[in-house]
């Protein structure tokens, strides 16, 4: 039987059935539009009733959002150009000399056309942002849900909000040619030793990582070289996926260096050879 013989007239009109969108019409059940703006009512009116709201709590709801969450940061950043990511402590006071080298920092990744990105709080995320601003640069900021009141920074111009870690630390990597890590807490440990993961599992670009201040890093350098690599939990090669200075100007050289000589690919070609 052809689509013609098929037809049936609706209102004068021939047309095909459709058994899909058929099925409220067939059962008698109420439309998927219905049931979406379908709400029940209680006995007197009240304007809030938390208990409604509990469906927002499961799992299943939770997925909806955490997808929502990726789409709102894909949205948020997709202009972006390039970018580097700027890690530190919030609890760095505007005194303090790392947060001097931060601002400067930002203020020359600005002038060789770079956006800042940071996570948008206080402290070493505020002097980056703020440099990148005196600089006439782009500044972005990617706060997180935490149990105590978050502020931004007031500069922060485009700021992008999250209740997830994995997904904001996501859009830190996504939407960057390269990560500064100024002396931080376990944030800042966590972002570095991602980052560096990824790299090495190469699920990232071998992008530029540095750290800056001397006095606070090497600890960690020497304990990843004398008990980490001489275990043999790391090759000698891990420990040249990170750069250490003091200057936030040879930092800043060696990002645009890397950004311009495409040194991924470089590294790309050379685990092909070994192939």
């Amino acid at each position: 039987m052809d689509r013609g013989e098929n037809a049936r007239e609706v209102n004068g009109q021939a047309g095909v059935p459709n058994p899909s969108l058929s099925r409220a019409a067939r059962t008698g059940a109420p439309t998927e539009d219905s049931l979406l703006l379908e709400r029940p009512r209680m006995r007197k009116p009240h304007p809030r009733d938390p208990d409604r709201a509990r469906f927002t709590s499961e799992d299943p709801w939770r997925v909806m959002r955490i997808g929502a969450e990726f789409v709102h940061g894909i949205n948020a950043l997709a202009e972006l150009g390039a970018a580097i990511t700027v890690f530190g402590s919030a609890r760095t006071p505007r005194h303090h000399p790392m947060y001097k080298a931060a601002r400067e920092l930002g203020g020359l990744l600005a002038k060789a056309g770079f956006a800042v990105i940071t996570g948008g709080g206080p402290g070493i995320m505020e002097a980056a942002n703020r440099g990148a601003v005196e600089a006439e640069g782009v500044s972005v900021g990617c706060n997180i849900e935490l149990p105590m009141e978050q502020h931004i920074n007031p500069y922060v111009q485009i700021a992008v909000n999250f209740r997830y870690f994995f997904v904001r630390k996501m859009m830190f990597a996504k939407y960057a040619e390269g990560f500064v890590l100024f002396p931080g807490g376990y944030g800042t440990l966590d972002e570095m030793f991602e980052a560096l993961t990824l790299i090495q599992t190469d699920k990232l670009s071998h992008f530029p990582v540095v750290m800056i201040g001397r006095s606070h890093w090497q600890g960690l350098i020497d304990w990843l070289r004398e008990t980490v690599l001489s275990s043999r939990y790391i090759a000698e090669e891990d420990l040249g996926l990170f750069r250490l200075t003091d200057s936030p100007e040879e930092a800043c050289d060696w990002i645009l260096e890397a950004y311009q000589s495409e040194s991924w690919k470089q590294h790309e070609a050379k685990k092909g050879k070994k192939k």
